[in-house]
């Protein structure tokens, strides 16, 4: 027997959590909402991530124990979206797993000392972090995973999470998805030989995959619809719904005195992916013309505003993008998670534009609840883009769909009922099963 595990006491009602997330805004925004949420239920919660995560107005609020100061000092992740934001394919897949090999390294060197410097007892992972599963293992605390991106887990009824492929129910999709699912798990294989050096030095046994350790609790922020049917997911996963809050957003300005009457086409291409500059370009063409205002963000202080766009958009660097969706008729997104569920809160139908990550995976279930149509960056013409935009806009189906699923979202508090499920594993380092907290896993029931 584990001696640690059995001079265990019964936990506190509060704990010292620690939120072991990337610093890439796309999850550390949701990540900090669900923090807050737990400071404010009297929990001590400190962040662990890369330096430029401690930069972020919105995580002021936390205390910060950052990993990897020597090899990612703040402006790493510039440099990093600056080179990703160029690539596409199977280039950016490569550039992207050799920064994510470094990472785990640097995760599982530095977070076992971090966690007994700082007195967490208790870890809050984003299922990319998988490696604070073994961790938690190592230094028998409780550890429960949040998928602040899309939903990782890989069943043979549901596409790989990175491909845009439609969902169907017959067996040649089904071994499609296990051919791409045994692809990724190859690409990825040099973080879990990571992960087990890491576990035989700690006197663990193997594991056969990054998120392998979660047994008590995994939480998605996507809501039950926003899925594809599944049949394969552990007792332990659940729906939640979006992690959204104001506090969670960076402040910016915005020329509010330039905006007309006009129907407004919001277009954002997301933080990351913005430094392709012919996609601005495209949506600008394709919407000049139309009888609607556009604002494109560019999501980067580093990228200049490109000038001379045809129709005479708006342009910024950053926008108050809650404030513009409430005024939207149309958005055009990279399809990062938090933009399509932000939007979709909003009543708002959308265009995507899936570059890389997990995009594709989002844009296909978009398609899927009939709330957008998608276009696959590397096919992007102002001629294609324009006919989507036509098609959207055009059939009012388009928005029905996106304004019951606003609705449906407006029934959960996905960041409430998270804490809730984190808090319960923590306190009795049980599975926190579906059944125990009255959910459904209705992924797929449109």
């Amino acid at each position: 027997m584990n001696p640690a595990r059995e001079r265990h006491v019964p936990a506190p009602n509060t704990f010292h959590i620690g939120l072991v997330v990337p610093d890439y805004t796309g999850q550390l925004s949701p990540m900090a909402t669900l923090g807050r949420e737990l400071l404010r239920r009297g929990h001590q919660v400190t962040l662990v991530s890369l330096p430029d995560a401690g930069t972020k107005s919105f995580t002021a609020g936390f205390a910060f124990a950052p990993i990897g100061e020597r090899e990612f000092p703040v402006g790493s992740l510039a440099r990093f979206s600056e080179e990703q934001g160029r690539l596409t394919g199977l280039a950016a897949i490569r550039f992207i797993v050799r920064g994510y090999v470094r990472e785990v390294e640097v995760l599982l060197r530095d977070l076992p000392g971090l966690v007994k410097r700082h007195g967490m007892d208790a870890l809050l992972v984003d299922q990319v972090y998988g490696a604070g599963n073994s961790v938690a293992e190592h230094l028998d605390i409780p550890v429960v995973n949040v998928c602040n991106a899309l939903a990782l887990n890989t069943e043979p009824g549901v596409p790989p999470f990175m491909t845009a492929w439609p969902y169907h129910p017959s067996l040649l999709a089904r071994v499609r998805n296990m051919l791409g699912d045994q692809v990724i798990a190859r690409v990825i294989r040099p973080v879990v030989q990571r992960i087990n050096e890491s576990r035989a030095a700690w006197g663990l046994p193997p594991v056969n995959g990054v998120n392998d350790g979660s047994d008590l609790a995994q939480i998605t922020q996507q809501p039950p619809f926003f899925d594809f049917p599944r049949t394969r997911l552990p007792d332990s996963f659940h729906y939640t719904g979006p992690f959204h809050d104001e506090d969670s957003t960076e402040p910016v300005s915005f020329p509010w005195d330039q905006l007309d009457d006009r129907p407004l086409i919001y277009a954002s291409m997301g933080t990351l992916q913005n430094r392709l500059p012919h996609i601005f370009q495209a949506i600008a063409e394709a919407c000049a013309g139309l009888d609607a205002q556009l604002v494109i963000s560019l999501g980067s202080t580093d990228v200049e505003p490109p000038t001379s766009l045809a129709g005479n958009p708006i342009v910024v660097r950053y926008a108050p993008q809650l404030d513009l969706l409430a005024r939207a008729s149309l958005v055009i997104t990279h399809a990062g998670i938090n933009t399509a569920l932000e939007t979709l809160a909003h009543g708002v139908p959308m265009v995507a534009l899936p570059v890389g990550n997990d995009q594709p995976g989002v844009a296909a279930r978009l398609k899927y609840l009939g709330a957008g149509e998608f276009i696959p960056v590397h096919k992007v013409t102002p001629a294609r883009l324009r006919a989507a935009i036509d098609k959207v806009s055009g059939d009012p189906a388009y928005r029905a769909k996106a304004q019951h699923y606003q609705r449906r979202i407006a029934e959960l508090d996905g960041v409430r009922r998270a804490a809730d499920i984190a808090e319960e594993a923590f306190r009795t380092r049980r599975p926190v099963r579906r059944q125990e907290m009255s959910e459904t896993t209705e992924g797929g029931r449109r």
